[in-house]
């Protein structure tokens, strides 16, 4: 929902990405995550894909958790690949007036009755990514009867204080277990740590895929491509008795120990980061050597209040 006094904003993101080889590539098979979501509290305006060496067969489609993906295939030989997404989106202020958050968390856990299309993110991931160890330190914020939004936010604060940030610590296939065990990570490691922990406790949690707009320091101009892919997690909620909603998904991100607001972007979402990397692919090459460099640019271009927005229904 959208509360009385908060802000509707605008945002243009350009989100770039450069593959350079070493050699000859002769065909290029890619799978890209890098369209924004039309949701209740967020609004698709425009979006575009451009590809460098232009592909000679692209589609798009959904796939099971209803996000947008782009497939192509270039065929002409190439040493680097450049794939643009650019996208103009309208996010809207949350609103958090306590609901089924404000109950005991044990009745956040889904059943087939009160969240079928839950369940799946209560899972556990194959090979396990829960542990005795990660069972106990989600314990600690999950006293039995305490309010779900109490615990999360609690959980929330503890993995920022306890874990650091450290570009290059991790890998994407880097286990959750590691993560717990080196106590570092970045916020893809940090938003997997997140729905581990929820998981533990019978909670449907998933992955989160997108970006954060950022504001430069006091007195320093905004750096265009300063930004980066942001990650986080998102905890089931039950609808309110009577209700006729199928209940409302919680944003946290662990990386700034806070809940999402009208500055996330969401692209996509699944139950590992495994599900919606930005962009993976298959190439054919005898190139021994290749880089990659990402920009990420997400530019505010505009502000108006919340009055103008119709309360959107989570589906």
């Amino acid at each position: 929902m959208t509360g009385p006094g908060g802000a509707v904003r605008r945002y243009q993101v350009e989100h770039r990405t450069k593959y350079s080889y070493s050699g000859e590539v002769t065909n290029s098979y890619g799978r890209a995550y890098l369209t924004p979501r039309d949701l209740p509290g967020q609004r698709l305006l425009s979006h575009d894909i451009r590809i460098d060496p232009a592909p000679s067969d692209r589609s798009v489609g959904a796939d099971v958790y209803g996000n947008i993906t782009s497939y192509f295939h270039v065929t002409t030989e190439h040493r680097s690949l450049t794939v643009v997404g650019e996208s103009l989106v309208e996010v809207d202020a949350p609103l958090r007036d306590g609901g089924p958050a404000a109950e005991p968390w044990e009745k956040a856990r889904p059943t087939g009755a009160n969240g079928p299309f839950a369940v799946e993110f209560a899972l556990d991931l194959h090979p396990p990514e829960i542990t005795a160890e990660l069972a106990a330190y989600t314990a600690e914020s999950f006293p039995p009867g305490r309010p779900l939004l109490d615990a999360v936010a609690e959980l929330n604060t503890r993995i920022h204080d306890d874990f650091a940030y450290r570009s290059g610590a991790t890998t994407v296939s880097t286990r959750v277990a590691d993560v717990f065990a080196a106590r570092a990570g970045v916020c893809q490691d940090f938003a997997r740590l997140a729905v581990a922990c929820l998981r533990s406790h019978g909670l449907a949690a998933r992955y989160v895929s997108g970006y954060l707009a950022t504001d430069p320091p006091p007195g320093k101009e905004r750096m265009v491509g300063a930004d980066a892919t942001h990650a986080w997690a998102a905890v089931w909620t039950p609808a309110a008795h009577g209700s006729d909603r199928a209940g409302h998904w919680l944003d946290l991100d662990p990386t700034n120990d806070q809940f999402g607001d009208e500055r996330y972007i969401t692209a996509a979402w699944g139950r590992d980061y495994a599900d919606v990397p930005p962009l993976r692919g298959i190439i054919y090459t005898d190139a021994k050597d290749s880089t990659i460099t990402v920009s990420v640019d997400v530019t505010e271009i505009g502000i108006r209040p919340a009055r103008d927005v119709p309360v959107p229904h989570d589906p």
